[in-house]
């Protein structure tokens, strides 16, 4: 009986791991391989015209050091995050504030709002870039109005804002998805409550919505964090990381030199962006565990 009890004893402490093994699995051929592979490719020079792979030890992370154009692709893709990330967490909770209406024909303006989400990037892309011509409608409409026409995607100071632009558009719908489920998941009885309490509005919103959205959206600012560290075809059809590289992020930039640079060791130096970049996600990851943490005590010491 006791080597039965044991092994029981075992089993239901394996089956947790078992259950998470398909995860794991797939995790380590999608995440951790890859990541392997980076590194190793960054210790080695590869050169694919004589197919032949040298050691070259810390030589590409001291390339890195003293590169200016890695730092400004570093540079720019921060400014990235600081200006899109705040924006795609606050902008789609007031559209799903407003499409939560209980109104005739609301689901045709959710529909509206969320058809940017469906058209393919690279559709969008070639839009907007028609939109940002010289003669395009943006200008247009400046020049109607007595401004003078801008170089939308040709100035170095505005090219990046142009193309972020184009991010948080096409991701206004898709957010606002997710804030409209937490939403819904809301008692209305508690909006009744904070009316007879004299609480109306905006006001309203503020006392009860943000508070009991905050999970939604700490998860928003992270899924945002990460794909605007991602960003690249918004990039490659729009500016392909010019002018001057002022539009030019790390994924871009490390695409550019492991496919298009004709060095000999542009593939190991790609990798290694490429690497410097999955420990910024990381970091972000990182950080977003302990907000939350810290956010969980809060409210446990509230409670």
């Amino acid at each position: 009986m006791s080597n039965s009890s044991s092994t029981d004893q075992r089993q239901s402490k394996l089956a947790p791991y078992w259950f998470l093994l398909p995860a794991l699995t797939v995790l380590g051929a999608a995440v951790f391989y890859p990541v392997l592979q980076a590194l190793f490719w960054s210790v080695m020079q590869f050169d694919p015209i004589a197919d032949t792979t040298q050691w070259i030890g810390l030589k590409n992370f001291q390339k890195l050091a003293k590169d200016p154009v890695f730092w400004q692709a570093l540079r720019n893709t921060l400014l990235y995050l600081l200006c899109v990330v705040p924006l795609l967490a606050s902008l789609p909770l007031g559209l799903a504030i407003l499409v939560n209406q209980r109104l005739r024909g609301i689901q045709w303006f959710r529909v509206a709002y969320y058809t940017p989400v469906v058209i393919s990037m690279v559709v969008a892309g070639f839009a907007w870039k028609w939109l940002y011509a010289g003669e395009g409608l943006f200008n247009q409409i400046l020049m109607a109005i007595g401004f003078k026409q801008l170089n939308w995607l040709t100035s170095p100071d505005i090219a990046l804002f142009a193309v972020m632009a184009v991010t948080i558009w096409k991701g206004l719908g898709y957010y606002m998805v997710v804030y409209l489920a937490g939403l819904q998941a809301i008692p209305q009885d508690l909006y009744e409550a904070a009316a007879i309490d004299g609480s109306d509005g905006l006001r309203q919103h503020l006392d009860i919505t943000v508070p009991l959205m905050q999970p939604y959206i700490l998860l928003v600012a992270v899924i945002s964090a990460i794909s605007a560290t991602k960003v690249f075809e918004e990039i490659f059809i729009m500016t392909r990381g010019g002018p001057l590289n002022a539009s030019k992020t790390l994924v871009y930039y490390s695409y550019e030199q492991a496919f298009e640079s004709i060095s000999a060791d542009g593939f190991s130096y790609g990798c290694t962006i490429g690497l410097v970049m999955f420990l910024l996600i990381l970091l972000l990851s990182i950080i977003r565990l302990g907000v939350q943490q810290l956010t969980g005590e809060q409210n446990s010491g509230i409670q």
